[in-house]
Order: structure tokens, then sequence, then C-alpha cells
């Protein structure tokens, strides 16, 4: 067996969240059923991170980033050209990248579900296929990725600034009017979106796609924009090699373009039925082959959106149960590993969306113990800020996963 040490990251999307009168005034994570987080917090270093520098959106892109080791300050360039690279989208220097939701827009112009209700890859095929037909601009092409998850490019965007737009799971329940895409090439984006209405709805094969899969689509949403980053890799900075797990394009995409590969598994959704187990056990079989492992969980971040609790707190526990209990049964082949445990932000139930708040961390060596210096109650949001360990700067963390300590 190699001395190498192996560095694992397991994050639960979302998991952070505020007291919840219904629970007792506890959070999610705090009446969640999560044993093994809990030892792991009693056993290694719990503390806060800031993920999101002052002044950023606390997106999963700035978060993450922050998560993976990059400064968003410096490397942030919008969500869609890192869903893009995941996808193999081959970008130009001047082509820009949009997210491209399939959302339920109502008759009332109300913003009902930015995910069309989790609507089926199949669907989304289909209804992509048909946007393509009808563009007619050769320099706008749309792709095709997970779910809801797509993409818009823009070869050779015209304008400095990127269009800018509100991301759809910010506007649930509210009329869209004032949220649509602002700035230089808005309107041929808006445009797009009301042609998007017309053909969702009109479209003969959509519809009849509409009764053999899920989902609630009635147009597509904009959003996200930006042109491809550069980025320095995670090998030519620490020397970690290894891969990214995940359901979210996303995340492989940050994953590709700081040296990774991303790993596929079969059953993943994105969602509380999502093939936890299997993320696991593939965490442990690449840690043979490289040192590093980033395994993302999206499913308590969508519960969060939802505003459902119950989700939540399940997804929580099945995170807890057979994502990081199935890797703590495992790792031990490994002499020497770290593994840190962590939200990328919060997803309150009572907000829907994502806010700028520290996160609870834990970092776990096997070499060290009696790290948290201190007796927890657990893997949660006040026991972390009672230890008094706060890192100000979440692109720093992973340089303390490494090291095993914190500085």
């Amino acid at each position: 067996m190699s001395n190498e040490k192996k560095i694992a990251i397991l994050l639960g999307d979302g998991m952070a969240d505020y007291p919840i009168p219904s629970l007792g005034n506890r959070t999610p994570l705090q009446a969640a059923k999560t044993p093994h987080m809990d030892y792991l917090a009693k056993n290694g270093i719990l503390g806060l991170v800031r993920t999101v520098p002052e002044g950023m959106s606390p997106g999963s892109d700035t978060a993450n980033l922050s998560v993976f080791g990059y400064d968003p300050r410096r490397y942030y360039s919008g969500r869609a050209p890192l869903e893009a690279i995941s996808m193999g989208i081959d970008m130009a220097e001047r082509d820009v990248a949009f997210r491209c939701n399939i959302v339920h827009i109502d008759d009332s112009d109300v913003m009902v579900d930015f995910s069309a209700d989790h609507i089926d890859t199949a669907y989304t095929r289909i209804i992509i296929d048909e946007l393509n037909g009808v563009l007619g601009e050769e320099f706008i092409k749309l792709f095709p990725g997970v779910s809801y998850r797509n993409i818009l490019l823009w070869r050779d965007y015209p304008y400095n600034e990127v269009t800018d737009s509100t991301p759809p799971h910010d506007i649930q329940g509210r009329v869209i009017g004032s949220y649509l895409p602002r700035g230089d090439g808005s309107d041929l984006l808006r445009s797009i979106m009301r042609l998007s209405r017309e053909v969702v709805t009109g479209s003969e094969r959509i519809q009849e796609a509409g009764q053999r899969y899920r989902g609630m689509p009635t147009a597509i949403w904009l959003w996200g924009g930006g042109r491809r980053p550069a980025m320095t890799t995670l090998a030519e900075r620490f020397g970690l090699r290894g891969y990214t797990i995940s359901a979210v394009d996303l995340i492989h995409g940050i994953g590709k373009a700081a040296g990774l590969t991303p790993l596929p598994v079969e059953g993943v959704t994105g969602y509380i039925d999502t093939n936890y187990r299997g993320k696991a056990e593939k965490l442990l079989s690449a840690l043979h082959d490289g040192n590093f492992v980033f395994l993302h969980v999206e499913s308590p971040d969508e519960s969060g959106h939802e505003g459902n609790i119950e989700h939540k707190i399940q997804a929580i526990e099945d995170f807890d149960e057979q994502v990081v209990g199935t890797v703590l049964k495992g790792i031990d082949v490994f002499d020497d590993y770290s593994l840190l445990v962590m939200p990328d932000h919060p997803t309150p139930i009572s907000l829907k969306t994502h806010t700028p708040d520290p996160v609870p961390f834990c970092i776990y060596n096997s070499t060290r113990s009696d790290q948290s210096g201190g007796e927890v109650a657990g893997f949660d949001e006040t026991s972390a800020a009672g230890t008094g360990i706060v890192v100000e700067e979440g692109h720093r963390l992973i340089e303390m996963v490494i090291a095993g300590k914190i500085y």
C-alpha cells in the first residue's frame, strides 16, 4: 500500500440553514440524525468558513470555487462557462455561455418552478432540439445538459460586459418582469426567452413528449453568463491528481478547469433519489488511482430551494449514512488520509435561496486526534460557531486540509 496521503472532500450542497420554529428552533443539521458527521466533528477540526467573499453573490459557483481552492475574486467569470467546460463545449476567447434553465412560468408571468418539476433529461433534449431548429441565428446555439440545466452559447459575443440576469431559483413565486436579462445583448436574450414560451407550449412534438416524461416546462430562462476562466491546476499548485463525482455539470466544470477528471456514477440525479452510496463507493475506488476526490451531493440544496423541510432532513441523513458512513468504513485501507466535510453555502428553508453566511466545516486527519479543541455536540452550525475557529478566506481551506491543521 502506498504511503501517499489521500484527500477527499464530501460536500452536501446547501446543508446549512437557519433555526426553524417547527423544528424547535433547530436547524435541519441539528434535527437530522448524522452520527458519522458528528463523529468527525468530535474527533476532527470543527469550525466555520466563509466561502463567499464579501460583496459577491452566494451562488454555488462562487462557493464551490472557494472549496476547490480558488479565490472567486480572482477566478470567477460566471457559472455557465464552468458548466460548458464540463459538457465539452468548445469556447473561444470571445464566446460567452449562459445557463439555460427549463422552467415553469405560468400565464400570469409568475416563476412557478425553476426546474420545471425536475424535468427528465430526455424531455429536455427534445425541447432543446426544437428550439435550435427555430432560433435562426448562426452565432447562437443551445446545448442540452442534465434535467433542467442546459447551456446557450453566444459565439463571438460583441460586448465587453456580459448581460446580467437573475437566477430563476431566486424568484420562485414572483412575477418575472423586473428580473429579465438586462444590459448589452439583453434584447436578443429576452426575445429568445419569449420565443421559447411559444415553442414549448405550441410544439406538437414537445406536447407529445410531455405524455411520456416527467416535467412541467413552459419556457427557458437565461442567466449566469460568462467567458471561459483560466485556472492553474491543482496538480501544479498542490500535487493533487484526481476526480470529481457529482450530478451537476458546474462541479465537473470547475474540476476540469482545475485539472481533475469527472467520474460518472449510474443513477445520480441531483435530487433526493440520487445514488448516494454509488458515489461513495466510486470515491473509494478512485483513491487507489489518484490522491484527491471531490464528491458533491446536490439534494440538500434542491430541498432548500423547494422549502421542503422533510426532504432536506432526509437528504442530510442520506448524505451522512450513505456517503459519509460508506467512506468512513472503506477509507481506512489507506494509512494517511484527510477528509473535509461541509456545505458550500446555506440554502435556508425560510428563504428558498442561497445566503453568504459562513458554513460549518470539519477536517479529519487519520494520523491525528484531539483536533476540535473541546467538546462539541456534533456537526452543525451552532457547534461549529462554538469552537471559535473561523476561516475567513474559504479558498485557503484546501491548504489546511492538506496540512491537517488550521493556520
